[in-house]
């Protein structure tokens, strides 16, 4: 029997302790036209190494901000990230392991997504890469796009007219690691990668190289080719992890897992090219323990930042300077569970909802939309190992 072996165990050998969600631009456009759904779908992508059974599907009202949940695909292995195209039709998710039918390989696995939310499966594809941990569904629906973490690489897979993936049609490989932590960037270990404001460019961070790659985008044939200015460094032993845009501004801004910073980039859409304008602590002054950055995103409207603490384990609030994009810090609340790995924004900006992955817990905030602190609500739900948050309006 082939041996399984996750990222997270990959990792937990390794002797790091720390592993690697985002709410979906195209749902929050499906929501948009939508007549103000009263709740969302939240399917939650979960590690199946211990009690979970594959991918959950919830629903949170938008009026009290109780989160249930309603169904569960199973017979996924490990589907840790989750992506979903913008016509919210189908579901992207990857199976983070380094063997796939005795390759050394994770997977992507495609479902169509039906009327009621549930998923049905369609098919999966190797990822060319051991553990992938993040994916991308382009625009037009025809390709998506992995981060590979142990394979150190990123792929593009064809997405056929019915939904199903084809093999890899290309990768490119991550560059070589800084080693300023040894136990985590002994090699390059691809993050994430993000399609940049029109998709002419993908974004790709690179935790072992402290690199965000640029890559140009062929959106017809789905090939990668380094940008005119093929990468933006960041400090040795920042470990960049995730990457996000403000929805208006020319500005991106990239979490750093080792460090718990976050860094401000100036980006020209034309070109790709990334310029360092700011870097700031993700954590307080005052915390002493040990800690890792783990997600980013910036709330509609684009004036607030938030960003997930693993050891502190709280949010980060950041507010947003709207000419400028610059960051300043507005507190940072508990997230009432251990490790919270992954945390979304629902499209209205009324709730954040904080995957705890070390105690089995989902929370619901509501956000001050003055201050942007987010409010403990009351609710939780219980969901084995949650890793990855993805909201959509429903069917109507």
């Amino acid at each position: 029997m082939p041996t399984r072996t996750t990222r997270r165990l990959f990792l937990r050998a390794a002797g790091s302790g720390a592993a690697g969600l985002v709410l979906a631009g195209s749902a929050a456009g499906a929501v948009q036209r939508t007549a103000r759904p009263r709740e969302l779908l939240v399917y939650v992508g979960t590690y199946t190494s211990g009690r979970s059974e594959g991918i959950y599907l919830c629903r949170l009202r938008l009026d009290t901000g109780e989160l249930r949940q309603t169904g569960v695909t199973r017979g996924v292995p490990n589907p840790s990230y989750l992506a979903l195209d913008r016509a919210r039709r189908r579901l992207y998710a990857v199976n983070e392991e380094t063997e796939f039918e005795g390759k050394p390989t994770g997977a992507v696995s495609a479902f169509a997504v039906e009327r009621t939310g549930e998923l049905r499966f369609v098919n999966r594809q190797p990822s060319a890469g051991g553990a992938p941990c993040y994916v991308t569904a382009t625009g037009d629906g025809r390709f998506v796009l992995v981060a590979n973490y142990v394979g150190g690489n990123v792929a593009v897979l064809p997405v056929r007219a019915d939904g199903r993936l084809d093999p890899v049609a290309d990768s490119e490989q991550g560059t070589a690691a800084t080693r300023a932590v040894p136990d985590r960037q002994e090699a390059p270990h691809a993050h994430c990668v993000v399609l940049g404001r029109g998709e002419r460019h993908a974004y790709a961070c690179d935790l072992g190289a402290d690199k965000v790659m640029v890559y140009r985008f062929d959106p017809r044939s789905g090939r990668l080719t380094a940008a005119a200015t093929p990468w933006a460094s960041l400090k040795p032993g920042a470990g960049p992890r995730h990457l996000t845009f403000h929805p208006r501004l020319h500005r991106a801004y990239v979490l750093n897992e080792l460090d718990s910073t976050v860094t401000v980039f100036a980006h020209d859409p034309a070109t790709g090219r990334l310029s360092e304008t700011q870097t700031v602590p993700a954590l307080p002054a005052d915390f002493k323990g040990e800690n890792t950055g783990a997600d980013i995103h910036v709330a509609p409207g684009g004036r607030f930042l938030y960003c997930s603490n693993r050891g502190h384990d709280h949010i980060a609030v950041f507010r947003v300077d709207g000419r400028t994009g610059a960051l300043a810090p507005a507190g940072h609340e508990p997230t009432r569970g251990r490790t919270p790995r992954n945390f979304a924004i629902d499209p209205t900006g009324r709730f954040l909802l904080a995957a705890n992955q070390n105690s089995d817990t989902i929370n619901v905030f509501r956000l001050d939309p003055r201050t942007g602190r987010p409010d403990f609500t009351g609710h939780t739900l219980e969901v084995p190992s949650p890793v990855c948050l993805k909201l959509s309006a429903p069917f109507s």
